[in-house]
């Protein structure tokens, strides 16, 4: 997993701006999840990072034990490799924010909570924190780190367990500077919170 990871761009080429990480489901790629920067405030750069292991005709951050829970090796290994990429893209100072949704905000999380003074902020969209896979979830782990976190109420896909576990612990564990919503919506984004997300970058 030495290779520079693909990577679809939209917004500002000043190397100076804001960054912004677009981070994929499972089985999805980085040509899905860039359409969001159309929804997204002007000023950031957005990078949408192509997920290393190719699977069911795209690809996945992580090897599961199942869904919602990452195998440990697997998840170190990409978050490593991710860090090799943001490093060269991303010097001191540049802030970062990584939006993640739903395999993609598993993966978003284990960074968050991997080093959480290296990034501006995140937002965990219709995911759950990769519990239990190598990465410290203790509590304030995550002080004053902005963090957006949107489920949906119908969420058929990421265990009820996982997303209850994911919105208590940032809500009353972490913490972050939490922004929670919740929607009647299934795993797909919502809307209403797509404009909550919206509204929540420009302050990062």
């Amino acid at each position: 997993m030495s290779a520079a990871p693909v990577v679809a761009t939209a917004g500002s080429t000043d190397p100076d701006a804001p960054l912004v990480v677009l981070l994929h489901g499972r089985g999805s790629h980085e040509r899905e999840i860039i359409g969001l920067a159309e929804h997204l405030p002007d000023g950031p750069a957005y990078a949408a990072v192509r997920a290393p292991i190719a699977e069911g005709g795209g690809y996945a951050w992580f090897a599961n034990r199942g869904i919602g829970r990452p195998v440990a090796e697997s998840l170190r290994t990409t978050m490593d490799w991710f860090r090799g990429w943001l490093d060269e893209v991303a010097k001191p100072g540049r802030p970062v924010v990584l939006i993640g949704f739903s395999g993609g905000a598993a993966f978003a999380g284990g960074l968050l909570l991997d080093d959480p003074d290296r990034y501006a902020g995140a937002a965990i969209l219709y995911g759950t924190l990769p519990f239990d896979a190598g990465v410290p979830a203790t509590a304030g782990r995550l002080t004053g780190v902005p963090v957006l976190v949107a489920q949906g109420d119908h969420d058929t896909v990421i265990p009820r367990e996982l997303l209850d576990r994911t919105w208590n612990y940032l809500n009353d564990e972490s913490g972050a500077s939490v922004t929670a919503r919740r929607d009647p919506v299934g795993h797909g984004i919502a809307a209403a919170a797509l404009q909550a997300l919206a509204g929540w970058l420009p302050n990062r």
